[in-house]
């Protein structure tokens, strides 16, 4: 039986990726901050999904997640960093850094936290993955290039907080591919789905949205790692 862990999962593209990871024969970690949600979640998914309450803004909190999980699986072969949130919207000297911070906890560091946390576990399944659910607002060749790149990146989000802090996920993701060799670690970005995240905005559905985080969370022992995934394949840095 495989055992993941998806964080946000309670709703949008985490529970998605949590409803056809079920269905694929996963046992499903759910994470959520909210433990009555979480819950709520899990019972739609049936007796394989497990709600995990799990703040990843709380060392603590992270750190009572991995001890549920170690003492109930004795393993993790499959982690889906997805809790996120967007912050304020606003261009570079719009936001101060006290704007960019909560952002930043959640996004950056609270992907540090968990990886961190459930590294022991991961290190003891056969074949461990991470996929860090990025996007491509923090793509700096594509919005080095916006104009070469409408088919991947087709609305500019004037984000200073979203979108580097997706950058500096995507670093940490190569980081930590570099530092763990024997973990497949990549980020996807699902492209622009229409979730809470953004006020259902998004030009596609959560189905298409999870599409590369369920693939990526299936590869096989030979995957790549270190990688950059969109729902048509390599992105770029």
């Amino acid at each position: 039986m495989t055992t993941t862990l998806i964080t946000g999962a309670n709703r949008g593209l985490g529970l998605e990726t949590a409803r056809r990871l079920v269905a694929a024969g996963h046992t499903v970690y759910l994470g959520a901050r909210d433990e009555r949600r979480g819950r709520e979640a899990a019972e739609r998914l049936g007796d394989a999904a497990r709600p995990l309450r799990i703040d990843v803004t709380s060392d603590d909190s992270v750190k009572a997640a991995a001890d549920r999980v170690a003492e109930e699986a004795g393993r993790l072969d499959v982690l889906v960093n997805n809790a996120g949130i967007a912050g304020p919207y606003g261009e570079a000297g719009d936001l101060t850094a006290d704007d960019l911070r909560a952002v930043y906890d959640t996004n950056v560091l609270g992907a540090v936290r968990v990886l961190n946390a459930f590294l022991p576990l991961l290190r003891a399944a056969r074949a461990p993955v991470v996929v860090n659910v990025s996007s491509g607002l923090g793509s700096l060749g594509m919005n080095a290039d916006p104009e070469g790149h409408t088919d991947l990146l087709p609305v500019y989000v004037p984000a200073l907080a979203y979108n580097s802090s997706k950058a500096a996920l995507n670093m940490l993701t190569l980081l930590y591919a570099r530092a763990c060799p024997g973990i497949r670690v990549n980020a996807v970005d699902p492209g622009y789905t229409a979730t809470d995240l953004n006020g259902h905005s998004g030009l596609q559905s959560v189905e298409e949205g999870a599409e590369v985080i369920v693939r990526m969370a299936m590869t096989g022992p030979d995957g790549p790692t270190g990688g950059f995934f969109g729902n048509h394949g390599p992105l770029p840095w």
